[in-house]
């Protein structure tokens, strides 16, 4: 018997445009299928496009002027 080993292919679809590839470490894009695609997804980061889901933290808040606490100081002189 010969030894045959075949190894299966793992396709993955890009996420900005569904384009079905090969999931390969040559692939310098990976897990998108071009640089075009890749800038697209980063586009829409930097626009804030997308999120990450977060609770709010205290340093949120912190600078708030709407906050009673945090308008005491428009009244003192800044000098």
């Amino acid at each position: 018997m010969a030894n045959t080993s075949h190894t299966k292919k793992t396709l993955v679809a890009c996420p900005t445009c569904s384009k079905q590839l090969e999931w390969n470490p040559e692939n310098e894009f990976r897990p998108f299928c071009c640089e075009r695609c890749k800038m697209i997804d980063l586009g829409a980061w930097a626009s804030e496009e997308y999120k990450v889901a977060a609770e709010p933290s205290v340093d949120d808040y912190s600078s708030s002027f709407d906050d009673p606490e945090s308008q005491d100081h428009q009244d003192r002189p800044l000098h």
